[in-house]
């Protein structure tokens, strides 16, 4: 990852010139966004840190060792051709399933809101479903396009079939935010491969014909309610909703400054994971949600440009699915927060605490930069 870039750029007749070098921004936007996480975080969680171990790092240091991890991850990750997690796919995607029925082994699985989504390794937790989707992104890909079938027999026989398989343990769990997650990327990755056509209508049916089964569970059907009207409850249901909002508006255009955000003294629940965004509107204000989104969109444009020059349909295909793996949970958390689609608990890419999905996450950046190393050594 030492290469220098050199930007494709748009010939005059409208089609990408070949792309030179690794774009180095492919993993500095995501470290940005690392950062600024972490110095949001520790903000967020100083209080509580130091009320109960005596220092205000705790936290904060505790996520500073996820992202070395997650940086080494990358690196190893990088080193090993495309063409080995080809082959080894159905065994990674094979893993990443029997490890999700670990969640519900007594002992290992941990039972958290009456669901069980994570495991317990010596001293480190991790949730099964970060690996699963990964692998699952992996697998289908090659599937896709590799198959010669045609596109209804391909969508049933391949991508509703790896969704149904994958999400077995999923509702055991139960899990319906990582079903629901699974499913769209898993789509998304059809649609990349094969068109709108079937994702479109069979997906739009499915969810319609699940969403009273969705909303069965008491507390689903309150994140909904909260969605449509929190101010109905207030103190309940929607408190949480109204104080992502009310953070929103105490941070205005330039935020009231890092450290002074009101927020964090337990009046927005999960300010450092779900709710780091709204967070960031306080102490930084809309400069600061701003520069989020903007990081997002170059890196998600850079990721766009080494797309078009794929030149095979497997790495084609994977890198479409890696990004929308991450653009995805953006997408969903910050639609959350500012209140234009219901709570998932959905955290924010490279930013929220938590070391699952920020190991994983830094996992996918590896493995597109190296897509990209591949592109770059073909000859045109």
């Amino acid at each position: 990852m030492s290469e220098v870039s050199m930007d494709q750029t748009r010939g005059l007749n409208g089609t990408y010139e070949k792309i030179q070098r690794v774009d180095p921004f492919l993993w500095i936007i995501p470290l940005v966004l690392n950062c600024f996480g972490l110095v949001m975080i520790v903000s967020l969680t100083s209080p509580h840190s130091m009320e109960v171990w005596g220092s205000p790092f705790v936290v904060g240091f505790r996520q500073v060792q996820w992202s070395f991890l997650g940086l080494t991850a990358m690196f190893l990750i990088y080193l090993f051709p495309i063409a080995f997690w080809e082959r080894l796919s159905a065994y990674l995607w094979m893993v990443a399933f029997l490890l999700s029925f670990c969640t519900l082994i007594p002992g290992i699985g941990i039972e958290a809101g009456g669901a069980r989504r994570w495991i317990d390794i010596g001293s480190l937790q991790f949730q099964p479903i970060e690996l699963l989707i990964f692998a699952v992104v992996i697998h289908l890909s090659k599937c896709l396009s590799r198959s010669k079938e045609a596109p209804l027999k391909m969508f049933l026989g391949i991508t509703l079939a790896v969704i149904f398989i994958s999400i077995i343990p999923l509702l055991l769990q139960p899990d319906i935010g990582g079903m629901l997650l699974l499913s769209i990327i898993c789509m998304g990755i059809h649609v990349e491969n094969r068109g709108w056509g079937y994702p479109l209508v069979i997906g739009s049916a499915g969810l319609a014909l699940l969403f009273p089964f969705i909303i069965r569970e008491s507390y689903r059907l309150r994140r909904y309610v909260a969605f449509l009207d929190p101010w109905k409850e207030p103190l309940d249901s929607g408190f949480q909703v109204i104080q992502g909002l009310v953070a929103f508006a105490n941070g205005g255009l330039l935020g009231v400054g890092i450290g002074k955000g009101l927020q964090k003294m337990n009046y927005l629940p999960a300010a450092h994971t779900d709710y780091i965004f709204a967070a960031i509107g306080e102490e930084f204000g809309f400069i600061g949600t701003g520069l989020v989104v903007i990081l997002f969109t170059m890196w998600a444009w850079r990721c766009f440009k080494v797309y078009k020059q794929a030149p095979s349909p497997f790495l084609r295909t994977l890198l479409w699915g890696l990004v929308i793996s991450v653009l995805l949970p953006f997408f969903i958390n910050v639609g959350g927060v500012t209140k234009l689609l219901p709570l998932t608990g959905m955290p924010l890419p490279f930013m929220s605490y938590g070391g699952s999905s920020l190991l994983m996450m830094w996992i996918r950046v590896g493995l597109i930069v190296r897509i990209t190393k591949e592109i770059v050594g073909t000859p045109s």
